[in-house]
C-alpha cells in the first residue's frame, strides 16, 4: 500500500479517542470483544451439535432414510454474562422438539456460562479434557455420542479461528511470545506461543493468532508475518515488538512499510544489566530525560547528555540505546494518548497475563493445539 494514501484509510483520531480510556486489558475485552465472540462461536457450535444428535443426520446428509423431522432456521436468544449480553442464534427443527440442553429453551442469564466455555479451552483443548468437562456439563445421562460430536466442533472452532481471513489494514500489531510446558515424545519440553494482537482502523482490538513453535526467534516471526500476509493483511501502520535480535529485519520483509517500534520496557531491563546496582538509580533519574521527553528533539539532547556522562562508566547499556535508536524513537512521532499505549509491548503482555491466569493449574499441555485454545480462553 502507497504511505502517500494511508491518510485517506487511517484517522488517528478513531484509534487515539478508543486508547483514551484504555486503563485495563478488561477494556480491550469487554462487551464486543474477544471473550464474548469466543462466547458466541462455541455456544453456537455446541447447539449445532446437540441438534445433529436430536435429529440423527449431519447438515445436508440426510442419507438414503426418509426423515421426518429437520432443521428449520434459527431464532435468536440474548444470554447475559458478567462481560455483557451475547446474542446466539439456537437452532430450530420442524416438529418444534428440539430443546438445547446446553442453553436451556427459557434461559436468558446463566453466571456460569463463561466459566463453562472458557475452561473447556483452559484445559488444553485435547479430546480426553474436553470430553471430560462437557460430561461434568451435562451429566452421565448424555450419551458418549453427542459427547464426541460437540468435542469434533469446538476443536474445529478453533482451527477456523486460527485460519479466518483479517482486515486489510491493522493500525498497531502488538507482537510478543509467552512461553509454555508441552508434552513431546514422552517428554515434557518449553515451547514458545508466538502472540499477534491487532489494533484496527476503527479501533477494535483483536487476537489475530497464536503460533507454536520451540524457541522464540525473529526467523519463525517471519513466518507468522507471512501467514498474515495470506489470510489478508495487505499493510500494518505499527508494529510494537520486544528487542528480540532481527525482529525489524523480519518486519521490514514481510511489510517494508510498516514503522516498527521497540518495547522501552525491555530496552531499560537490557541497560540495567550492564550497570552495577549502586548506580541504577541515578542513571535511571537520567534515562527517564530522553524516554520521557516530550518531543523526539529533547530526546536525542538528553540521550547525548547521558552518553556524556555515562558513557565511561557503561558503555555498553548507552550503546544499546544508539544502536536501536531508530526503532526505540519511533513513538514520538504520535500523540501523548497514543504514546503511552505503543512505547511499550504492555498490552500483549498484559493478554499473556490473562493466559497464565487459566493454565496456572494445568502442569502441560497435551499437545501443540491445547497451547493454541489459550488464545480463546480469555477470563472476564
Amino acid at each position: 500500500m502507497d504511505k502517500d494514501n494511508r491518510s485517506d484509510l487511517f484517522d488517528v483520531s478513531i484509534v487515539e479517542e478508543k486508547l483514551k480510556n484504555v486503563k485495563s486489558l478488561s477494556d480491550l475485552t469487554g462487551p464486543n470483544g474477544v471473550i464474548q465472540e469466543m462466547i458466541k462461536s462455541t455456544v453456537e457450535r455446541i447447539l449445532k451439535a446437540e441438534q445433529e444428535a436430536h435429529l440423527g443426520y449431519e447438515p445436508y446428509k440426510k442419507g438414503d432414510k426418509p426423515q421426518e423431522n429437520s432443521r428449520n432456521g434459527y431464532s435468536k436468544k440474548k444470554i447475559k454474562t458478567s462481560s455483557g449480553q451475547v446474542e446466539v442464534a439456537v437452532p430450530r427443527d420442524r416438529e418444534g422438539t428440539f430443546e438445547p440442553i446446553f442453553v436451556e429453551k427459557h434461559q436468558t442469564f446463566d453466571p456460569d456460562l463463561e466459566r463453562r466455555v472458557t475452561s473447556m479451552y483452559a484445559r488444553g483443548m485435547s479430546t480426553r479434557d474436553i470430553k471430560a468437562q462437557l460430561e461434568e456439563f451435562y451429566g452421565t445421562e448424555v450419551s458418549q455420542a453427542l459427547i464426541t460430536k460437540i468435542t469434533d466442533k469446538v476443536l474445529e472452532g478453533v482451527q477456523a479461528w486460527q485460519c479466518r481471513p483479517l482486515e486489510d489494514v491493522y493500525a498497531v500489531v502488538f507482537m510478543d511470545a509467552i512461553h509454555f510446558k508441552v508434552r513431546q515424545d514422552a517428554k515434557v519440553i518449553t515451547k514458545a506461543a508466538y502472540t499477534a494482537m491487532g489494533i484496527g482502523l476503527d479501533g477494535r482490538v483483536d487476537v489475530l493468532g497464536l503460533w507454536i513453535a520451540e524457541t522464540e526467534g525473529a526467523h519463525f516471526w517471519l513466518t507468522v508475518l507471512t501467514e498474515l500476509k495470506s489470510r489478508g493483511v495487505k499493510d500494518i501502520l505499527l508494529a510494537c515488538v520486544d528487542g528480540l535480535k532481527g525482529f525489524p529485519e523480519a518486519i521490514e520483509t514481510a511489510f517494508p512499510q510498516t514503522r516498527v517500534q521497540l518495547c522501552v520496557v525491555h530496552q531499560i531491563r537490557t541497560s540495567l544489566r550492564y550497570l552495577s546496582w549502586k548506580h541504577q538509580k541515578a542513571f535511571m533519574a537520567d534515562l527517564k530525560q530522553v524516554y520521557r521527553a516530550s518531543s523526539l528533539e529533547l530526546a536525542e539532547t538528553a540521550l547525548n547528555e547521558l552518553e556524556t556522562k555515562w558513557g565511561d562508566v557503561c558503555p555498553m547499556a548507552i550503546k544499546s540505546w544508539r544502536a536501536n535508536w531508530t526503532h526505540l524513537s519511533t513513538y514520538f512521532a504520535f500523540p501523548p494518548e497514543i504514546k503511552k499505549m505503543i512505547y511499550t509491548t504492555n498490552a500483549v503482555e498484559a493478554l499473556h497475563r490473562q493466559f497464565r491466569k487459566v493454565t496456572k493449574t494445568k502442569g502441560a499441555f497435551t499437545t501443540d493445539e491445547g497451547t493454541l485454545g489459550i488464545s480463546r480462553a480469555l477470563p472476564t
